[in-house]
């Protein structure tokens, strides 16, 4: 363990942990009962790890992170194509990861997978290969990601959602618990439904992070002509750009939308 003589006080590591002498642990690190601790893992302040968990090599996770019992961090990818190659799992400041979690870490195709920072993921959550998780993401149980998926900020999936690999998720989107995407879900909506469809804004999400009324009219008017007009999305997309500019925002769902591979639900 690379911890020096002033750190002993502080980082409390339970007789029964396995930790490498070639992890470096900081201030104040909590490890719990029968976790294992890998070559090359590093881990910041303030940080605990519960019970009978696993962080592997190549990972490295922020200060004041919470990690709960009986997780998989940095694991190799479920993916037959990885090859051993040197690749990393990135966790962020203030994340909380509960119970029976598995996080892969990346592919040649990326090299990393990354969880940000202020993010919750629930119970049983998956973060598979390659995969971009941003802040403040909430992730609830039992919610799977696909290889290569990017879930932009403030975006929460509900219970089960299934998302497919390569898919982007919006930032402030809710999907709702039980669904899968397929598709590109673009920002600020709430997305229900089989196929997923579009609900609405995410109007509760939005006003609780701030987002102003005026902000708000603006969202739903241009997603109101693309998903609910009678023109194509390409000339919807025109009339949006044409009609309601000077908004961050709108310019955020054009420019998603511009730039999706997997087309749009």
């Amino acid at each position: 363990m690379l911890i020096g003589q002033d750190r002993r006080i502080t980082t409390t590591l339970h007789p029964t942990a396995l930790i490498s002498e070639n992890a470096n642990l900081g201030h104040n690190v909590k490890v719990g009962p029968f976790s294992i601790i890998e070559d090359g893992v590093s881990i910041d302040d303030n940080t605990i790890i519960g019970n009978c968990t696993t962080i592997c090599s190549g990972t490295q996770i922020g200060s004041n992170s919470k990690i709960f019992h009986n997780c998989s961090i940095g694991e190799i990818p479920q993916d037959l194509k990885f090859a051993g190659e040197d690749t990393k799992t990135v966790i962020g400041k203030n994340t909380i990861i509960r119970e029976n979690v598995t996080i892969n870490r990346g592919t040649s195709a990326g090299g990393i997978t990354v969880v940000g920072n202020n993010v919750l993921l629930m119970a049983a959550v998956h973060v598979a290969h390659d995969c971009i998780v941003r802040d403040n993401v909430i992730m609830a149980n039992m919610s799977t990601l696909g290889g290569h998926v990017e879930i932009q900020e403030y975006a929460s999936l509900g219970g089960g959602v299934l998302v497919h690999q390569f898919c982007k998720i919006g930032s402030h989107v809710f999907i709702g618990g039980g669904f899968r995407a397929v598709q590109d879900v673009p920002p600020y909506i709430l997305a229900i439904g089989e196929p997923l469809k579009f609900g609405g804004i995410n109007s509760i999400g939005l006003k609780r992070t701030g987002f102003s009324i005026d902000t708000l009219s603006k969202i739903k008017k241009a997603y109101k002509m693309y998903f609910r007009s009678d023109l194509t999305r390409s000339k919807a997309l025109d009339k949006i750009k044409n009609s309601i500019s000077n908004n961050v925002e709108v310019n955020n769902i054009i420019n998603f939308i511009n730039n999706s591979e997997r087309g749009i639900i």
